[in-house]
């Protein structure tokens, strides 16, 4: 018999792949060129040739036994140099060798986090909408996720509902921005806001509350700036993974960094180490965490992305959907024709449109639309959302 917790979380849960499953199901019948899939958040776009180059060279160069062995746990201590310097000169900081921790993609970095911050019955504070895995992150820890609203009109955060969600068991606020599932960059106002009122709470509860940023599309970003967290707030860990900018989501591989100065900076460090080993991550992928040293700074070329997104945005708006403009990422929430939006998902499929309900992110009433696929198939499914339309006159 499975634990008590995760039979809960596996009935509570919304799972988007099995409805990209159901996607590879109906390829197989209709044919795929006749399936619009935008379920699954899946880069579609080649990663940079270097990335196999840096790869390859590494293989060729490195000693076997010392690039397939156990390297740290926190990671290679040259890559980890090599990133904090990197940016120290990006983004004029101060990062050491020390407070950058190799991890396996984004996800495992959250809930190392998790596992190094939270008793039982502690908080985190997010916005919704929000990436659905972070309330099961939380939850392996027994923790409570709080959601705080964004503006729907806007979607950038509410003040006064952050606020209200912050409590003296707030141990850490999770940011994402760009964001998934809405594609939306808080602006820098929505920052200083943000970051003003978690420096009145830590002062009032009198512990650290800790914002920690999870950034893995933090590269994906059209003709707009994606703030620094670190220059607004002090106590901000900033979570990296590799998976979208180079789009190697398979390989696992990120990290996280956070300046000397942070409240209880030994003490997360040690606690991190042990989360590592205690999780059975046990290290980052060491082959991935020395290509880095080659292609740290590369990116896709993000401009399929966005002639996707403009195909997808400008046709869907014209047939009549509400839609929020997407300036990140590669989603696009989009209100559903009736307020069931499960049932909405149902009726696409009638025309072969997969898309992940809204609910599934904590917004009902709306679905996402991950737009990493070919310009082309986006092109071509605006009949079929024509179509869907066209139902509910």
């Amino acid at each position: 018999m499975i634990a008590k917790r995760l039979r809960q979380s596996l009935e509570e849960g919304i799972s988007i792949r099995d409805i990209f499953e159901e996607g590879k199901k109906m390829a197989a019948i209709y044919g795929a060129e006749n399936i619009f899939n935008f379920t699954i958040g899946n880069p579609s776009v080649a990663p940079p040739p270097i990335v196999n180059e840096a790869m390859k060279e590494v293989l060729d160069s490195e000693v076997p036994l010392t690039l397939h062995g156990y390297p740290a746990n926190v990671g290679h201590p040259d890559v980890r140099r090599f990133i904090a310097d990197y940016l120290n000169k990006k983004y004029g900081m101060h990062y050491d060798e020390r407070g950058i921790i190799m991890t396996n993609g984004a996800a495992a970095a959250i809930v190392n986090i998790c596992h190094t911050l939270l008793d039982a019955g502690d908080e985190v504070v997010t916005f919704a909408p929000y990436f659905w895995e972070y309330k099961s992150y939380v939850g392996t820890v027994y923790g409570k996720l709080v959601p705080a609203y964004c503006n729907m009109e806007t979607l950038q955060p509410d003040p006064w509902t952050f606020e209200t969600a912050l409590s003296p068991k707030t141990k850490f606020v999770l940011i994402n921005t760009p964001n998934n599932p809405t594609g939306a960059v808080y602006t820098e106002e929505s920052i200083k806001t943000i970051c003003k009122i978690l420096e009145k709470k830590q002062n009032e509860y009198g512990h650290p509350i800790y914002l920690i940023s999870d950034e893995p599309y933090r590269k994906l970003a059209y003709d707009i700036e994606v703030p620094w967290l670190p220059n607004y707030y002090r106590n901000t860990i900033v979570v990296y993974s590799f998976s979208k900018s180079l789009s190697i989501p398979g390989e696992r591989i990120g990290y996280m960094a956070f300046q000397s100065d942070i409240d209880d900076y030994d003490d997360f460090i040690a606690g991190a180490t042990a989360s590592m080993r205690y999780l059975g991550y046990v290290n980052a992928p060491s082959l991935q965490q020395r290509m880095l040293l080659k292609c740290i700074d590369a990116t896709v070329d993000i401009s399929i992305y966005q002639k996707t997104r403009d195909i997808l945005y400008e046709g869907l708006t014209k047939i009549g959907y509400q839609c929020i403009h997407p300036d990140g990422a590669f989603y696009l929430f989009m209100k559903a024709l009736e307020p069931d939006a499960f049932h909405f998902c149902e009726v696409a499929k009638e025309e072969r449109l997969l898309m992940a309900p809204g609910d599934a992110f904590s917004g009902p009433g709306w679905v996402r639309i991950s737009y990493c696929v070919p310009s082309e198939v986006a092109e071509k499914s605006l009949p079929a959302f024509e179509r869907l339309y066209q139902k509910y006159q």
